[in-house]
């Protein structure tokens, strides 16, 4: 059997496409997310799915050590979650921002804290950290967000620096616009309609998906650091 895929935000979006598409190609999965429901309405094969909040290190440990008695060792982690609120700086509720580091930040580091042992003493295994365009340029509205996915890369780039000489990658995938639900929470109408007629075009779930599966499935001694992807007609 291939080995264990451990994803986080696992139950829409990016998340989901990325379980689909691994389970496609035989790789049994951990499923992480706060809806467990829908993590099980899935229905894939091979799968252990747990209801966890990545502001939790402890739910993370106790999902991975639960998968780990039946397929090994996490190979994979695809550390996917993460909220978008928009808002104007002067006018945004700090609690949005707050919000936003916990989940975005800490998440990611909570992921990375809970295999990057075990990789470097294995000398193998990916962490795949899901950022976005929003980190690599800055956008209206996008103050505290930008932030956040800025700091994604600067983690995702120390990471990989301190760990490299154990055979340990860690990647970054950057998204521009994507249809998934995450705009859907900033609670503005107006400023999720901005957001849409904005950006000029957008990809699909799936598109990122592939990109996922094609920098994990490279041979070991090849890392792709980051990759980056929009929609073709996506001037900004």
């Amino acid at each position: 059997m291939k080995p264990l895929i451990a994803i986080t935000g696992a139950s829409s979006g990016i998340g989901a496409a990325t379980a689909k598409l691994f389970s496609e190609n035989k790789y049994p999965l951990l499923l992480m997310a706060r809806r467990l429901k829908k993590l099980e309405g899935l229905e894939l094969p091979d799968t252990v799915c747990r209801k966890v909040d990545v502001n939790k290190s402890e739910e993370i440990r106790a999902a991975m050590q639960n998968a780990e008695k039946q397929y090994g060792p996490v190979e994979c982690l695809v550390n996917n979650a993460g909220i978008l609120y928009l808002g104007e700086t002067w006018d945004q509720d700090p609690a949005e921002w707050q919000e936003m580091i916990q989940t975005n930040i800490m998440g990611v580091l909570n992921g990375i804290h809970a295999v990057i042992k075990v990789m470097m003493a294995r000398n193998t295994g990916t962490i795949i950290n899901i950022s976005s365009l929003a980190g690599r340029k800055t956008f209206g509205r996008h103050a505290a967000y930008c932030g956040t996915k800025f700091a994604v890369h600067a983690i995702s780039e120390t990471v990989r620096a301190e760990v490299s000489h154990t055979n340990v990658r860690v990647i970054t995938v950057a998204p521009g616009a994507v249809e998934t639900e995450i705009i859907s929470h900033t609670t503005s109408k107006q400023f999720q309609q901005d957001w849409w007629d904005g950006i000029g075009g957008i990809i699909q779930p799936e598109d990122v998906a592939r990109a996922i599966l094609f920098v994990f499935e490279q041979p070991q001694g090849v890392c792709i650091r980051e990759l980056v992807m929009t929609p073709t007609n996506q001037p900004d």
